[in-house]
């Protein structure tokens, strides 16, 4: 613990953090004991890196490029990736959505995968051990046009699409022989679990 933890002030809400147990020891009025300072001082900045440690982890942040943002339940979003997260072995780690237009997309798998071709996704894996982390880029524009030419309504197509990023960080892959069917039961059991 860095000296400087040890020689600061107890802070003044110390009693009132929800993670210091209610010891009557604490709330009585005989004065504690010095050597329990440091002690009790290491206690409140570890809880509140720990705290903060994991509200970062737990991150998905939604970001647009040259188009509006979609008008999504982002909150129920979130907790629908963790929900599918977990059914498949997996936590959520920090994870971007940018949505975009097709010149955008175009340009990324481009420049990162030197594909020469409109996507409706591209993910970016950082998944580290059980916890999910990574980058997805989201044409709208491709969405929409996909959703027409299948008859799908473009909300729940944009969700499978959002979905689909996930469900590849959690190790489904969609390329190889029968793989397609694998990710689209996948995606189709996911989305069960979204009310829209």
């Amino acid at each position: 613990v860095p000296p400087n933890l040890l020689d600061s002030p107890i802070p003044p809400n110390f009693l009132k953090n929800p993670l210091i147990p209610k010891n009557p020891i604490l709330l009585s009025s005989h004065p504690l004991p010095k050597f329990l300072f440091p002690f009790l001082r290491n206690i409140y900045y570890l809880c509140k890196f720990e705290i903060n440690y994991h509200q970062e982890l737990l991150m998905i942040s939604f970001n647009t490029e040259n188009v509006a943002m979609p008008q999504l339940d982002f909150e129920g979003i979130r907790q629908w990736i963790d929900k599918v997260a977990a059914s498949h072995g997996y936590r959520v780690g920090r994870l971007s959505y940018i949505f975009c237009d097709d010149p955008y997309i175009l340009e990324t798998n481009i420049k990162f995968l030197n594909h020469d071709y409109f996507t409706d996704i591209i993910t970016f894996d950082y998944t580290h051990g059980d916890r999910i982390g990574g980058d997805m880029v989201i044409s709208l524009d491709t969405v929409r046009s996909n959703a027409e030419s299948i008859g799908e309504e473009y909300d729940r197509e944009l969700l499978r699409v959002i979905i689909h990023g996930v469900l590849h960080l959690c190790g489904i892959d969609d390329k190889g022989p029968g793989e397609r069917e694998i990710m689209e039961a996948n995606e189709d059991e996911a989305l069960k679990l979204f009310c829209i």
